[in-house]
């Protein structure tokens, strides 16, 4: 039976006149995955501060397990900033330690791309005063991981991270033993890594099995009850009153209810986006032409991200734009919008862009425009219309809008300078949209926003019509929004993938693996082993391999068995526990490999 860990009893907590939790009771045992979900200020951070007892309730309790070890990353890091990185992530360990140790070296090289740390001056021995908040968060993160934990409570993770960092750390956490919660708005990494579900709403925690994409379903279906139950009880009493007035007749049969299976809820459910019907409005709006670039050299001072490109952004289009950091995206971007916002006058450093005559740009930046502290919400947004069409006869008011990202009537009245940086961020879509714009760039538009905002966004971008350029290393977000997936792989030339992000994924590695240096000789020891002794270590070493081989091979078919019966938790659980025991006698079998690699 697993262990508890963590004990959350009636813990209600309130911020003015706001509760933001309210008597709720949960529990962490040993294995748990937990993804905490919920709209933002619903309290996700508050919720899992107190269960890490960085933040007391003002009622309830929380107990810890006694000779807990429990790892908490939050949103603002405790690095000493005159340290340096290899301080606070390795400590006082010699390098032929943390060297020779495996989880040291994935940490390093899933978090910062190698272990000398290529994007860090210094490297190892980089100061941290002068880094950016990303890079900060990377280095907290990575400290957190090396150690031993029980317990992880993380917020945010992926924040800052890109598309290979989020995938490494999924994998990652995957493989730990520590029991883990997680507060996070990217819906593939809770689908990867969580097998339970927190869903935090009005005062109150929801619980469900599974990970993301199963809490969609029960959530629905617990709605699609909820709404059915209030239905029979307006009905009810309707046919009181009738019954009061004409006497009851006597019932002969109690009224059956079955909860129809989660796939009823879909099944007549149309494809959110119908292309063929968006490419043609977006076609009328547009014309033949969008952007066009031919022989484009995009530069950064005077580094060439991109050199001899022709391509083309037609009427309809919807991107999603993948690469590494520094590869050129975001300067692509501005790139194409200086040739819309100057009508061609201004020109990349080589080459020509040809903009459309009808085109109408929306750019969301990864910078916040700042707005009148004292100007409310609705009239930020009237600022650029009251009304605004979305096409295909939709229209909608500026009130109407900002309802849908969240706005309620009473929040359209909010001072902006009271609004969370998330909320900022949700206006600033909203004003853009209001625009009318035909063609969208948006830089990395998920940031700060929560799932349902998230969600919303998306269902208003499928009916909208026009061209689309997306950044994000949100690939739920890219893989929802978009149809096809360029990649800036960091050699200045931009590669469609039609296999999505997988195939991103896999192209990497295989530039990584090709960079890598040849592994240097090592030095001779002054007294090595002797040859009787080369010889025990070289066919222990075939032994440790084919050992591997096999744990592998199992290892692969457990996760299959793991996908196929996702919805037997009590088999999952199994095998997961199978998996684990795998996981930790490979581990042991690696050690042992690198310590007889020495002597072979």
């Amino acid at each position: 039976m697993a262990v508890n860990l963590v004990n959350v009893e009636a813990v209600s907590k309130v911020y003015g006149t706001r509760a933001l939790l309210d008597g709720v009771s949960l529990g962490v045992s040993e294995g748990d995955r937990i993804g905490v979900v919920g709209r933002n200020g619903d309290g996700k951070t508050t919720l899992i501060r107190m269960l890490a007892k960085l933040e007391e309730a003002d009622t309830g309790r929380v107990t810890h397990n006694g000779g807990l070890r429990l790892g908490v990353l939050t949103q603002h890091d405790s690095l000493d900033p005159e340290a340096t990185v290899r301080h606070e992530v390795i400590g006082d360990l010699a390098d032929h330690e943390w060297a020779g140790n495996a989880k040291i070296r994935d940490v390093l090289t899933g978090l910062f791309g190698g272990l000398d740390l290529p994007g860090f001056p210094q490297g190892l021995d980089t100061v941290i005063g002068p880094l950016s908040g990303g890079e900060r968060r990377r280095i907290a993160l990575a400290q957190l991981l090396i150690a031993e934990q029980d317990l992880i409570v993380l917020d945010e993770p992926t924040n800052h991270l890109d598309v290979e960092g989020i995938s490494w750390l999924a994998q990652h956490l995957r493989g730990r033993r520590s029991a883990l919660v997680c507060v996070t708005h990217d819906r593939w990494f809770l689908d990867q890594v969580c097998t339970r579900m927190w869903d935090v709403q009005k005062g109150d925690v929801y619980e469900y099995e599974g990970g993301y994409s199963d809490y969609v379903f029960a959530r629905a279906e617990r709605e699609r009850i909820a709404a059915t139950e209030e239905a029979k009880r307006q009905n009810l009493m309707r046919k009181e009153l009738a019954w009061l007035r004409r006497g009851a007749p006597a019932r002969t049969s109690k009224p059956r209810f079955r909860i129809e299976a989660a796939n009823a809820l879909i099944e007549d459910v149309p494809e959110p986006r119908d292309k063929s019907e968006l490419m043609k409005f977006a076609g009328a709006r547009l014309g033949k032409t969008v952007f066009e670039l031919e022989d484009v050299t995009v530069q950064a001072g005077p580094k060439v991200l991109l050199k001899h490109l022709t391509w083309q952004l037609g009427p309809g289009d919807r991107i999603g734009l993948v690469g590494v950091n520094g590869a050129g995206k975001t300067s692509l971007l501005r790139a194409l919008a200086d040739a819309a916002r100057s009508q061609g006058d201004i020109q990349p450093a080589a080459g020509k862009i040809v903009v459309g005559k009808t085109v109408r740009l929306a750019y969301l930046s990864q910078d916040v425009t700042e707005l009148p502290a004292t100007l409310r919400v609705l009239e930020a947004v009237q600022q650029i219309r009251d009304r605004v069409d979305l096409g295909k006869g939709r229209e909608m008011t500026a009130g109407q809008l900002c309802e849908q990202f969240g706005f309620s009537k009473e929040k359209q009245w909010t001072p902006v300078g009271d609004l969370s940086g998330g909320e900022r961020r949700r206006l600033q879509l909203l004003r853009l949209l209001m625009d009318e714009p035909n063609v969208l760039f948006l830089d990395e538009p998920t940031n700060d926003l929560d799932i349902e905002t998230l969600t919303q966004l998306e269902d208003l971008l499928d009916g909208w019509p026009g061209s689309m350029i997306v950044i994000s290393h949100d690939r739920f977000f890219i893989e929802r929004t978009t149809d096809n997936t360029f990649a800036l792989l960091g050699d200045a030339t931009l590669r469609m993938l039609p296999r999505g992000i997988d195939e991103y994924l896999e192209r990497r590695q295989r530039m990584i693996e090709a960079a890598a240096p040849a592994p240097a000789p090592a030095p001779a020891a002054k007294s090595g082993p002797s040859a009787a002794d080369v010889r025990a270590a070289k066919k222990e070493l075939q032994k440790i391999e084919r050992q591997m081989d096999k744990i592998s091979e199992r290892e692969t078919k457990l996760h299959t068995q793991i996908a196929d019966n996702a919805t037997d938790f009590a088999k999952v659980a199994k095998l997961d526990a199978e998996l684990r025991e795998l996981i930790a006698e490979r581990e042991e079998l690696e050690m042992r490999w690198l310590e007889l690699a020495e002597d072979a």
